[in-house]
């Protein structure tokens, strides 16, 4: 299990729970999906390519992580079929494994939000007082204002600070 898959299994949970979020722009109006499918930005020699995690939050972080890999896999391949990367109502894309710490991802249209997700550091933080070191990670959320303003996007990562946080709350049940 990678950070990254512990971090999908929290976009989704914080996507049920700020179901405004899991939304798209179809033209002149939001249209809200009923299933969270959660894109995931995967590097190719030739670009980006986003395969999709459908009903990501009704999986495991073991079953996201072992559909991840596989759907890398096939999209390193060449393999994916169309319905395997397009349909997705949100994406995020990780890049902390190369030690960035901050970066700004462009939507996928018709997708109304994609999360940038940086590296993870220890970082000092002053406490009650005290100074400590503290593991924190850098997020950046790039929205289309016609379905998901500054407020509500606020809302949603609210929601997925709170499953990071706690990730007790991530159980499948």
């Amino acid at each position: 299990v990678s950070v990254n898959d512990i971090l999908l299994r929290c976009v989704a949970q914080a996507l049920r729970e700020v179901p405004e979020v899991n939304a798209q722009w179809a033209g002149d109006s939001v249209v809200k999906k009923g299933a969270v499918d959660v894109g995931v930005a995967v590097a190719l020699p030739d670009g980006l390519i986003t395969p999709v995690i459908r009903s990501a939050d009704q999986k495991s972080i073991a079953e996201i992580g072992a559909e991840v890999r596989a759907l890398a896999a096939l999209a390193r391949e060449g393999k994916l079929a169309p319905e395997q990367y397009t349909g997705g109502t949100f994406t995020v894309s990780n890049l902390g494994m190369f030690e960035i710490e901050h970066f700004t991802a462009i939507l996928n249209p018709p997708e109304a939000a994609i999360l940038a997700v940086g590296s993870a550091a220890q970082v000092p933080h002053v406490e009650g007082g005290q100074l400590v070191v503290q593991w924190r990670m850098n997020v950046t959320m790039t929205c289309d204002h016609r379905v998901v303003d500054g407020a509500l996007g606020a809302r949603f990562l609210q929601a997925l600070r709170s499953y990071v946080e706690n990730p007790g709350l991530l159980v499948v049940g």
